[in-house]
C-alpha cells in the first residue's frame, strides 16, 4: 500500500476541467458578440523609446483612431466590423470563434513621454507606435547671495 498525499481540490480540479472541456465544445454563437473585440497588447520599451504593439486583425488604418486625452492618456479605439455573406443567405453557421465590435485601450503614459513625438504605423494587422522619451528636466537652481 502507497501513501498518497491528500489534496482537496483534486476533485474539484478534475469538475473545472471538464466544465471548461464542456464549454470550449459547445457551439454558442453569441458568446463573441457578448464579449467583443479586445485586441492583444505587446509593451516594451528601451532607453530612448517605448514600443507599443497591438493585433488588429481584420481591420485597416482606416478602422482605428489614436489620440491623447488629459495629456497623458494614450488611447487607441477601433471597429472590428462583422463580415456581411449577401451571396449565399442559405448557409448556416456552424461555429463562430472570432471576435467583432468596438473597442477602446488605454494606456498612461509616464512622465518622460514626447508625447509630441508619437509615430504609428499599420502593418499586416499590427498597429505599431513608438513614443520617443525625452531627457528628464533636472531641478532648476537658484543662488541666494549671502550678506
Amino acid at each position: 500500500m502507497s501513501i498518497v498525499r491528500f489534496d482537496p481540490f483534486r476533485e474539484i480540479t478534475g469538475v473545472v476541467n471538464k466544465m471548461n472541456e464542456f464549454l470550449s465544445d459547445a457551439d454558442f454563437p453569441f458568446a463573441n458578440e457578448r464579449r467583443g473585440f479586445f485586441p492583444n497588447v505587446d509593451i516594451s520599451e528601451n532607453e530612448k523609446s517605448i514600443f507599443i504593439n497591438m493585433e488588429l486583425p481584420g481591420l485597416s488604418k482606416e478602422d482605428v483612431t489614436i489620440k491623447i486625452k488629459d495629456d497623458d492618456m494614450l488611447v487607441i479605439n477601433g471597429e472590428k466590423k462583422k463580415e456581411v455573406k449577401t451571396e449565399d443567405e442559405k448557409h448556416s453557421v456552424i461555429r463562430v470563434e472570432r471576435s467583432f465590435g468596438e473597442f477602446s485601450r488605454s494606456f498612461r503614459l509616464p512622465d518622460n513621454a514626447n508625447k509630441e513625438s508619437i509615430s504609428a504605423k499599420f502593418d499586416n494587422g499590427v498597429l505599431h507606435l513608438v513614443i520617443e522619451k525625452k531627457e528628464p528636466e533636472l531641478p532648476k537652481e537658484h543662488l541666494i547671495d549671502i550678506q
